[in-house]
């Protein structure tokens, strides 16, 4: 029988907007003990562009990034049994999912969700937002595609233009032209507070 993995305390400040989850960071990730750190993977690469930076070669310097644009970072599960990265290998069984409900109650100004793959969403509707209560009624959701590099069927520039939506504010994102393609990078990307 495998041995039950754990993952990361969130990322974030008080005065976060937004929270971006994952499932459960992979083995590249465990191993390094830091969110998203499997070379392939397209997370920091995406950030990156949207705060209009180079790809930062620190962890903190990455993290920073997050914290700036007042963005969390956390995973629906807290521990789990699989073997290797893949979610598909979770034993559903042994998913024990964070604390969300002190988590949204010590982040106050969190409005949106965004998922980080379908796995990530799909855990949190079965085992967070029966938890939750009308309290946090709220808070918007939204799935975005997975950078993990398991998900090769999406072009890069897919992924980034989904996330470009989803993690700028409204009023940060003119109407695309219908002959103009959405600029890459956006350093408009992060809220100016």
């Amino acid at each position: 029988m495998e041995n039950a993995i754990y993952g990361f305390p969130p990322v974030g400040n008080p005065d976060s907007l937004m929270l971006i989850l994952g499932s459960m960071p992979g083995q590249a990730s465990l191993s390094a003990g830091e969110y998203y750190a499997h070379p392939r993977n397209a997370f920091w690469k995406i950030i990156s562009l949207l705060s209009g930076s180079q790809p930062e070669p620190s962890y903190a310097s990455r993290l920073k990034l997050l914290t700036t644009g007042r963005i969390a970072l956390w995973d629906v599960l807290s521990s789990c049994i699989r073997s290797g990265s893949l979610d598909a290998d979770i034993v559903p069984s042994s998913i024990i999912a964070n604390d969300f409900l002190s988590f949204f109650r010590a982040h106050p100004g969190i409005t949106r969700v965004c998922f980080n793959g379908a796995h990530a969403e799909t855990s949190y509707r079965k085992h967070v937002l029966p938890t939750l209560g009308r309290e946090f009624d709220h808070l918007e959701y939204l799935r975005l595609p997975s950078t993990s590099p398991a998900n090769a069927t999406l072009p890069f520039e897919q992924k980034f233009l989904a996330w470009q939506k989803a993690l700028a504010p409204p009023q940060q994102i003119p109407p695309p032209a219908p002959s103009q393609p959405c600029p890459i990078p956006c350093p408009d990307f992060f809220l100016n507070h």
